[in-house]
């Protein structure tokens, strides 16, 4: 069975590596870059006028586009390092805690109810704990592509882990956008609060470094 149409922002950050290499920009440049769409993605996301939050949810692809670049072209340029590496994961890290914190103040705000604040609070907690624990613990350096085919022989638990830790994280932003347009992007805040959790216990199985995007 074949999973190779994922993950879809992969495929659709080709051009953008393209545009990237013609000029003389750094990987670590493409990641500031990422960070500061991401940021204004999460402000956007602070308002509770529809179309801001919109905005706020095509700046977040934006945002997973130029951060699969950042490595793409780091590879190709053979400008990979130890602190490139290391500053993605911090601005991934970054990145998603504000948009968490600011969904869960601007639900709070909304509707005067203080869960949605701590679901906000919880969530980010989470994506703390997994980028420290990825920091400390460090990350397997020799990866499977995503892309591979996976036989009927991969148990439950290996095809579980492969979607929702590698797949769904990889293509989370284009999930934010369908519920934004939705107007149902609430629903990622107890979603994000327990999946956090459990995306970073994932982390202790084994089969979480057979698959990596």
């Amino acid at each position: 069975m074949s999973i190779g149409i994922f993950p879809v922002v992969r495929k659709l950050s080709r051009p953008l590596v393209v545009f990237f290499l013609r000029y003389p920009i750094t990987p670590n440049q493409i990641t500031t870059l990422s960070l500061l769409v991401g940021l204004g993605a999460a402000v956007c996301f602070l308002e509770n006028n529809y179309y801001i939050r919109l905005i706020g949810a095509f700046l977040f692809v934006l945002c997973y586009l130029l951060d699969n670049c950042d490595g793409e072209v780091a590879r190709i340029k053979d400008m990979s390092s130890k602190f490139g590496d290391h500053y993605d994961t911090f601005v991934d890290w970054i990145v998603h805690t504000a948009l968490f914190l600011s969904l869960g103040y601007s639900n709070f705000k909304a509707g005067d109810d203080v869960l949605w604040l701590w679901l906000g609070v919880i969530a980010g907690a989470g994506a703390s704990i997994n980028y420290l624990l990825g920091f400390f613990v460090g990350k397997d350096s020799e990866h499977h592509p995503a892309s591979e085919e996976y036989s009927d022989q991969s148990t439950i638990k290996e095809l579980f882990v492969l979607v929702f830790r590698e797949l769904s994280r990889a293509d989370f932003c284009f999930i934010l956008l369908i519920l934004t347009i939705l107007n149902y992007e609430w629903v990622l805040l107890p979603a994000a609060a327990i999946g956090a959790q459990v995306y970073w216990l994932t982390q202790f199985t084994g089969c979480a470094k057979k698959y990596h995007v």
